[in-house]
């Protein structure tokens, strides 16, 4: 069967080449892809974004016309949802013999508010085996119906099957299919390239869908890969993307097994010895109790990884206790960034304001941290409450979400109004943070700069402007100039 899958973006750099690198790609609806090559099913991608306005129409009809799926699949996180189930729309007005199917995590999390929309079912946990279980039943022209994972419509009402218990062994699985999302890139030199190490968080942060998603389904929620199998994808990219020189490693916590991640960690070192030019990686690390960081740093540089990830999230320790609960404490990160360092790794973090509950002083806290580590990349945004997380559930109980917000380019613009900490207030420290955090470590107009080009992004319109000059040489090059500064 021919199989089309759906995805949109908001940052899209222009419409038949949306995506800057293959580290941008999809992994959910990758490896259901090559699940279904494995099973001799034909597959195609189609990249959109809501900021091309109706070019998505023109590319929707390209595709089926050429290609003549049965099944098309959507996926979408909370923001694309409403221009993904457009999309829907189009297709089942004009080609509604093409069976319509969507998931992925805002769907899991909120099927009944979904199941209403013009798809014909929708996937609540993992994909890869519902969809082949679908596509066998559409092949023998039988309605479909008792599928473990799916919603289905029916004219009498809807099925709602329960689900299967989540896969087990990741090994099983064929390697992501990054060869569907390479029409859609335009690559940017030197680009990484990502690799998925397993599924599943142990952790409960109150922001994070994990703590929901782990219900869905029974069995075990955290897996891993196993080292050889992730040694033989690692070889795989190598003999397909040769100029490919560095890895990241997607996994919630590479902490997560400590003896696991020395073993990879061995193995990426001898892997290294092996070729002329060596790889160099980067991962997430969760700081929590009792990790033996100076053996994993150790581990980390000898096996030539350039950078770790940490969430501080707030440099409130109350609002880390109390609303994200994330149990460490200011000194255990500047600890743990200092060691970092002192074994030659770069140091990223990751930060959140206009948490519900959080007041300026909460935010000041966070600056000073900042200051403190000062991190070598940090990634920075807005609080959002997506639906199905527990500070969603609290921001719905303080009565915080009674105005209708907008979910454009979430993360970028201040949605919640706080007692402490007003919507005007959090938007300017968005755009200021740069400037709090590196003033007197970093030249003045690059810190200006960054400032302006956050208020760009923060809106629709001058963001798309901006996504359609960046691209130019000179503003390439005096990119270039800056981050060398």
């Amino acid at each position: 069967m021919n199989v089309v899958f759906v995805y949109s973006l908001d940052d899209a750099q222009s419409v038949r080449t949306p995506l800057r690198t293959l580290e941008q790609i999809q992994f959910g609806i990758s490896y259901i892809s090559s699940f279904l090559k494995k099973h001799h099913h034909n597959t195609k991608l189609i990249v959109l974004s809501k900021f091309f306005k109706n070019t998505y129409k023109e590319i929707i009809d390209e595709y089926i016309k050429d290609f003549s799926p049965k099944l098309i699949c959507f996926t979408a996180v909370s923001s694309e949802y409403n221009f993904i189930a457009t999309v829907a729309k189009y297709v089942k007005l004009h080609y509604p013999g093409i069976y319509l199917l969507i998931g992925g995590c805002h769907v899991s999390l909120n099927p009944d508010n979904i199941i209403s929309d013009d798809f014909d079912a929708l996937c609540v946990g993992e994909g890869e085996k519902p969809t082949l279980d679908l596509i066998s039943q559409l092949e023998k022209n039988v309605l479909p119906s008792a599928i473990p994972n799916l919603w289905i419509k029916h004219n009498y009402g809807i099925e709602k099957n329960l689900t299967r218990p989540f896969l087990q062994d990741l090994d099983d699985l064929p390697f992501p299919d990054r060869g569907m999302w390479q029409g859609w890139i335009k690559e940017q030199v030197g680009a990484r390239i990502s690799i998925l190490l397993g599924r599943g968080c142990p952790f409960e942060c109150a922001y994070c869908c994990n703590s929901a998603l782990k219900k869905i389904s029974s069995g075990s929620y955290v897996r891993l890969r196993s080292i050889d199998n992730i040694l033989a994808e690692i070889e795989n990219i190598v003999s397909i993307y040769p100029e490919k020189k560095e890895i990241y490693f997607e996994v919630e916590s590479f902490g997560i097994n400590t003896s696991w991640a020395i073993n990879l960690c061995n193995k990426l070192k001898d892997f290294n010895e092996t070729v002329k030019s060596p790889l160099s990686f980067g991962v997430n690390l969760r700081v929590a109790a009792g990790l033996d960081y100076e053996g994993l740093f150790f581990a980390l540089r000898s096996a030539n990884f350039n950078f770790i990830n940490i969430g501080l999230e707030s440099g409130s320790e109350k609002m880390r206790r109390e609303v994200l609960n994330r149990e460490y404490s200011n000194a255990d990160i500047v600890s743990v960034v200092r060691l970092a360092r002192k074994f030659g790794l770069k140091v990223n973090i990751f930060n959140m304001i206009g948490m519900p509950g959080e007041t300026y002083h909460d935010f000041k806290e966070t600056v000073k941290v900042n200051r403190i580590c000062q991190p070598d990349i940090h990634m920075t945004g807005i609080f959002f409450p997506y639906q199905g997380t527990r500070l969603y559930a609290l921001c719905k109980e303080k009565g915080l979400l009674k105005n209708k917000f907008n979910n454009e380019l979430e993360r970028r613009n201040a949605v919640l109004g706080l007692p402490g900490f007003s919507k005007k207030q959090i938007q300017k420290c968005y755009f200021w943070f740069d400037y709090d955090v590196y003033k007197g470590h970093k030249p003045l107009f690059k810190l200006l700069l960054r400032a302006a080009v956050l208020r760009f992004k923060a809106n629709p319109y001058l963001n798309f402007i901006y996504l359609k000059i960046v691209g130019l040489p000179l503003l390439k090059r005096i990119k270039q100039i800056i981050s060398r500064s």
